[in-house]
């Protein structure tokens, strides 16, 4: 059995799913020079008829920079975030790296489709908010 890799969902009223490694884990596991975290916050586009607050959702991705950049961590927060994550946990126990996620098409709009949309990294210290479409 695989522990890490067990998908999780916290059913709040602002879905909470992962996958994986926690970010502080893989840096003590793979060396906090070996990660690099995508991440980015999102309006999913059921939330702009109600008005609700933009950039209230986000997601993380965590990749081990050793290995490819394979996914070893994925965290939503956001509308549906257990469906989303089931989908990629299937996927990063068959080695998803960051290179087959960037060319995944994501469908439009959903917010599974955030993920494959990834690009800003912590490291790099740019705005991860976004600012429309």
């Amino acid at each position: 059995m695989d522990y890490v890799n067990v998908p999780t969902t916290v059913f709040t009223p602002i879905e909470y799913g992962a996958v994986g490694y926690t970010e502080e884990n893989a840096e003590k596991l793979f060396g906090k020079d070996n990660v690099e975290v995508y991440h980015s916050y999102f309006t999913p586009l059921e939330w702009t008829v109600s008005h609700r607050e933009e950039n209230a959702c986000y997601i993380k991705c965590i990749t081990n920079k050793l290995d490819n950049e394979r996914v070893v961590g994925l965290h939503v927060v956001g509308p549906n975030a257990g469906e989303v994550i089931q989908g990629f946990a299937a996927a990063i126990k068959s080695g998803l790296t960051k290179d087959i996620l960037s060319m995944t098409v994501g469908i439009h709009p959903t917010c599974a489709e955030e993920v494959t949309n990834l690009a800003i990294t912590k490291r790099s210290g740019i705005e991860a908010k976004a600012k429309g479409c």
